[in-house]
């Protein structure tokens, strides 16, 4: 049953989450020069370690368009990509509270440098800014309640999961794990 949600879902899931990152890229007028050179180059996420208890992972690799943004590949990536990032996805609990807490996760990197220096300054300097983006949406007044909402949830999730993983540590030392 999960993997039929799962092959029913995952290209929807990603279809938003690539709307996402190109709202945040076109945000941000120097992020898509920084893709522009690279147009038609492929950049791939590997998740390693992935637990077998969860759904798999989708097929995470994009091609840069000519407008400087990103195209989801599908779950089937047809060709090598240009770039290939590498991350460990052992224990989910802390890979999720680092990225709740927008702390990137160690990354193994391989493939074109050019590209890879420029996907680095996306990870470091590229946010999200919700409020601006509820402010079109709501008056102010709302928005600013939505956002604090928000982020107190973010905060919320980001604890909910740290003491989750440390309560997972314990029980594996106990264990002998």
């Amino acid at each position: 049953m999960l993997h039929t949600l799962h092959q029913m879902f995952a290209p929807a899931l990603m279809a938003r989450l690539t709307l996402l990152v190109n709202h945040v890229l076109g945000g941000e007028p120097q992020a898509v020069q920084r893709l522009l050179p690279h147009v038609g180059k492929t950049v791939q996420i590997d998740i390693e370690g992935w637990p077998r208890w969860l759904p798999p992972a989708p097929g995470l690799a994009w091609q840069i368009t000519p407008a400087g943004l990103l195209e989801w590949t599908g779950p089937e990536l047809l060709h090598t990509p240009a770039l290939r990032l590498s991350l460990r996805a052992d224990d989910p609990l802390r890979l999720a509270s680092g990225l709740a807490a927008g702390q990137l996760p160690p990354v193994e990197v391989s493939g074109d440098a050019q590209l890879a220096t420029d996907v680095n300054w996306l990870m470091q300097n590229l946010r999200w800014d919700a409020a601006a983006d509820l402010e079109r949406v709501f008056p102010a007044p709302v928005a600013a309640a939505l956002h604090r909402a928000g982020s107190g949830l973010a905060r919320g999730l980001h604890a909910a999961l740290q003491g989750m993983a440390s309560v997972r540590e314990r029980w594996q030392t106990r264990q002998g794990v």
